[in-house]
């Protein structure tokens, strides 16, 4: 009797110490062409702008290319997606410092500089999210 109390007990904190996780979903429907793929990478706060947490890649057809990020325990994010065009596997960029390809961020906010936290972040509550974002 005991030891099934004590089995029982112990799965019971097991499960509450378990996170929740559920998907976003991101979708791009204004792609400028088919060519190459659309690179997709989801951030937080302490990594926005280096090592994303998850990168994904998409095909492109008819302008219109989505991605589903799984397995997100809840929190603040952002992503930021961009069209290799050539297939180079980064984005290029002019001798200016401005991108030859076209880019974008959630929230879909196009300020002049590289996109800032504040204006890209959202929350993922431990319920699909569902975003579109705009080149």
């Amino acid at each position: 009797m005991r030891t099934t109390l004590f089995l029982l007990m112990s799965f019971i904190s097991l499960l509450s110490y378990s996170q929740e996780t559920s998907s976003i979903e991101v979708k791009i429907d204004n792609v400028s062409s088919d060519d190459g793929t659309v690179g997709y990478a989801l951030y937080n706060k302490d990594n926005f702008m280096g090592i994303p947490l998850k990168i994904l890649n998409s095909k492109i057809r008819d302008g219109k290319t989505s991605v589903e990020f799984e397995n997100v325990t809840p929190g603040t994010y952002a992503i930021l997606c961009y069209h290799d065009k050539n297939g180079n596997g980064k984005m290029d960029f002019e001798t200016n410092g401005m991108p030859k390809e076209s880019y974008g961020s959630s929230n879909n906010i196009m300020a002049m500089g590289p996109p800032q936290w504040e204006d890209c972040k959202f929350e993922q509550k431990g319920e699909p999210v569902s975003l579109i974002i705009r080149f």
